[in-house]
């Protein structure tokens, strides 16, 4: 059984499922060229929230290949996840620019008004890994799944090739699962990670 947060802003009403630390395991199958990448990983997700509008988000994996003696630290990530809306003079930013408007407290009401005609919530997630790629994804939320693809992905000078990506996450039996597909090192769009972890 899930605890769900009671005190949440209302904009992060649709992620409250979403909230806390997962861990557990997956496997990664990539053909690059005439190679094929695979073997498991472990995993650990924390979604969290600091009073804000948007959710905090840091991922690790650790690389077991097909021996758990192997031990191989993957790309670490962090960012944010937050519903899609236009930005208000009361909204802080750009930079470290504050608010033009007083203060508007956000309802229930306000957050509905968001809500897309498939039944879910558009939502933004802005990703950073440690290897100096950035991700910014658009999709939506609707319950316990949300599908996200990729809208730009930034490269620095020395990161490896790597195009595009969706990715799905769910709510199974209290586990989140995901899938990971992406377009790299010369590979079109297909699936590369999934995992299944458990609330800690």
């Amino acid at each position: 059984m899930l605890d769900l947060p009671t005190d949440l802003p209302a904009d992060l009403a649709p992620f409250a499922w979403l909230i806390g630390v997962w861990e557990g395991t997956g496997v990664i199958d990539y053909p690059v060229g005439d190679d094929r990448l695979q073997g498991e990983f472990t995993h650990r997700v924390s979604f969290s929230h600091d009073g804000g509008p948007f959710l905090n988000y840091s991922a690790t994996a650790t690389f077991t290949g097909d021996d758990q003696a192997v031990s191989i630290p993957l790309v670490a990530e962090t960012g944010f996840w937050r519903l899609s809306r236009p930005a208000t003079d009361a909204d802080p930013g750009p930079a470290l620019l504050p608010p033009l408007g007083e203060p508007v407290t956000r309802g229930v009401d306000d957050v509905e008004e968001l809500r897309a005609a498939s039944g879910g919530f558009p939502i933004e997630v802005s990703i950073a890994h440690a290897d100096g790629t950035l991700e910014l994804y658009l999709g939506e939320i609707a319950g316990p799944r949300i599908d996200i693809a990729s809208d730009a992905i930034v490269r620095g000078a020395g990161a490896k090739e790597y195009g595009a990506a969706t990715r799905m996450y769910g709510l199974v039996d209290n586990h989140l699962l995901w899938a990971w597909d992406i377009a790299a090192l010369g590979t079109p769009m297909r699936a590369h990670a999934s995992a299944r972890l458990a609330k800690v």
